[in-house]
């Protein structure tokens, strides 16, 4: 399976549970593993025959900024649908990390694997 992949995308959005949680923009830290639905890139060359991941990202971000949610469970889902419904993946492994979101605590996160 070919792949492409987005490493630490690193976004601003409202997400949690708690009441200072939903009034607080925090970063939140993604990366994607999208499979491709065609060998087609690698012989055309032609951007209209891959995934434009550039498009992806900003549809993301987008998508970060406009919609809060209280779960990252929630959030990962609702980014693996925009990324296979919208784009047209056929699947996707994607992770999303809460950076420093309590003391003493690197990152806390999800990680979701998607198929059409």
């Amino acid at each position: 399976m070919n792949k492409i992949f987005i490493n630490d995308l690193r976004l601003e959005t409202r997400i949690g549970v708690y009441d200072w949680e939903r009034h607080l923009p925090q970063t939140i830290r993604l990366d994607l593993e999208i499979a491709l639905p065609s060998d087609k890139p690698f012989v055309s060359g032609k951007l209209e025959d891959a995934l434009d991941y550039a498009a992806i990202i900003a549809r993301i971000k987008s998508f970060a900024k406009d919609n809060p949610h209280p779960l990252l469970e929630r959030f990962a889902e609702a980014v693996a649908q925009i990324v296979v419904t919208e784009f047209g993946a056929p699947g996707l492994r994607l992770r999303v990390a809460k950076l420093a979101p309590l003391p003493g605590v690197k990152e806390i996160g999800i990680e979701i694997e998607r198929t059409a």
